[in-house]
């Protein structure tokens, strides 16, 4: 039976903090449920997450001290790694916006069967310019698996691939850990990822909480994460002198016991992909205010049942969402109330069955 055993590599940037990396942790388990082999392999030595398989550590193995020699070090690692193994298929968890890196990781990856992940509805991360090379470097892939039903359209229209299906990201609710106690007394809600102004948008976010004066009905502000802009978020704490009301804990690869007992979590995102905290966070029954960016919120959150829905890049119409969550007891209970089986379709044993029609 082992002879005969699917081998496949999971290849991702890391196994650390942020959603495609906890989304690959999570494939890996699903993976050797369904009697796969699974190889783990990440190009950066960070590994926060659990996973199941073995691990390929590329950032360990390869030990260069100039960048663009140690690049090319991990190339060779890689081809040898997938020979040696006789991995028969490749699941592409990466970023994929550099033309020459991806000509030569396509010949690396031969004539193997290939899935190819798309996590953003920002497709300029996952597909390199010009189109016409997207097309040559994907179009005989297996299945270019999207993580939302708009990001596959997008990638319709723009590629004209026949070849795309979505599958949202799965979450495992057996892993959800909410045993220990946590340090906060007050109320408070929350946002939990990364720490990116760019992509995430802290300043509405923060601008919104503090119009929105639920700081002065006893609230605070919960910053979970880690990320490049840690400064610029504090920052802006400082100039809406939000200081006594914002709390910043590090990244933690068990966020849940402070997700179950927020009021409610929030998302700020310029775009997304499908947001693992927002199925995280329903899935403890903990109501979501989200602005409806593209992709995922729309989703994921039906406005008025498992939290709110608001048009993006408005903080006061933010700031009234959250305000209204606080203060409409019997609209809070109800979105409390449906939270848990609004997600219920996103178990491990659904999205295990789509993978599973798709892959050997």
């Amino acid at each position: 039976m082992t002879q005969n055993k699917n081998k496949v590599a999971i290849i991702s940037t890391s196994l650390g903090s942020g959603g495609a990396e906890r989304f690959a942790s999570l494939l890996s388990f699903m993976l050797e449920k369904l009697n796969i082999e699974v190889h783990n392999i990440i190009i950066n030595d960070v590994v926060d997450y659990e996973y199941a398989g073995k691990l390929m550590n590329l950032g360990i193995e390869s030990t260069d001290s100039f960048p663009f020699f140690k690049k090319i070090r991990k190339g060779f690692l890689l081809n040898h790694y997938l020979k040696k193994n006789g991995i028969n298929g490749i699941i592409d968890n990466r970023p994929r916006n550099n033309l020459t890196r991806e000509i030569i990781t396509k010949w690396i990856y031969g004539d193997r069967r290939k899935w190819f992940l798309v996590h953003s509805y920002n497709t300029d991360t996952y597909f390199p310019k010009p189109i016409f090379f997207s097309k040559f470097l994907y179009q005989n892939a297996e299945k270019i698996i999207c993580v939302s039903q708009a990001i596959e359209e997008i990638i319709k229209y723009k590629f004209d691939f026949k070849n795309t299906v979505t599958i949202h990201n799965l979450y495992d609710f057996s892993k959800i850990e909410i045993e220990k106690k946590i340090p906060i007394s007050e109320q408070y809600i929350m946002y939990f990822g990364r720490f990116d102004e760019k992509v995430k948008n802290f300043s509405l976010m923060l601008e919104a909480f503090y119009l929105s004066k639920i700081h002065l009905q006893g609230y605070k502000l919960l910053l979970m994460g880690e990320g490049p802009d840690l400064g610029i978020i504090q920052e802006n704490i400082k100039l809406l002198q939000l200081e006594e009301f914002v709390i910043i804990y590090s990244f933690n690869k068990n966020p849940f016991q402070f997700v179950k007992q927020a009021k409610f979590t929030i998302l700020t995102s310029r775009y997304e992909g499908f947001p693992l905290s927002i199925v995280e966070s329903l899935a403890l029954g903990t109501p979501v205010i989200s602005v409806d960016c593209k992709s995922g919120p729309n989703e994921l959150i039906k406005d008025g049942f498992n939290g709110l829905l608001v048009e993006n890049n408005n903080p006061h119409l933010f700031a009234t969402a959250m305000k209204q969550l606080v203060d409409d007891t019997n609209l809070y209970d109800f979105c409390k109330k449906n939270a848990a089986k609004s997600v219920e379709h996103l178990s491990l044993e659904t999205i295990s069955k789509q993978w599973e029609s798709i892959l050997f």
